[in-house]
């Protein structure tokens, strides 16, 4: 997964999501979502547009590119397997989904893959 910052894979973590959930994304999609101000939602999109990584259309429609969703689903695939193996150790559900969000960031490929081979068996 190529590397950017944390702030960048979460835009792009949550893109995806939406657009799963729902179809089609626009920047106040992510602004409510993420409970961020639409002017901050459309400098962070500015950015992931000159990046590469998402697509704007005239109507204002967000789709993530060809490496924009391999860094959102890079980013989602660890959120998903951190969550669920917090909550297999007890941690509540809230709390494993907050915590697996800064995990994902931090930890390098090789040890989520360790991790990942571990709990996946």
């Amino acid at each position: 997964m190529k590397k950017i910052q944390e702030s960048a894979e979460n835009y792009l973590e949550t893109i995806l999501i939406l657009y799963e959930r729902k179809g089609a994304v626009r920047s106040i999609d992510i602004a409510s979502e993420m409970e961020f101000s639409k002017p901050s939602v459309s400098v962070a999109m500015k950015h992931l547009r000159e990046r590469g990584c998402i697509t704007v259309d005239q109507d204002g429609y967000i789709t993530l590119t060809e490496e924009g969703r391999s860094i959102a689903e890079g980013v989602y695939e660890r959120h998903l397997l951190f969550t669920r193996w917090l909550t297999s150790l007890g941690v509540p559900d809230d709390v494993a989904a907050e915590d697996a969000c800064r995990i994902e960031h931090v930890i390098s490929e090789e040890t989520f893959r360790a991790i990942q081979k571990h709990v996946d068996g």
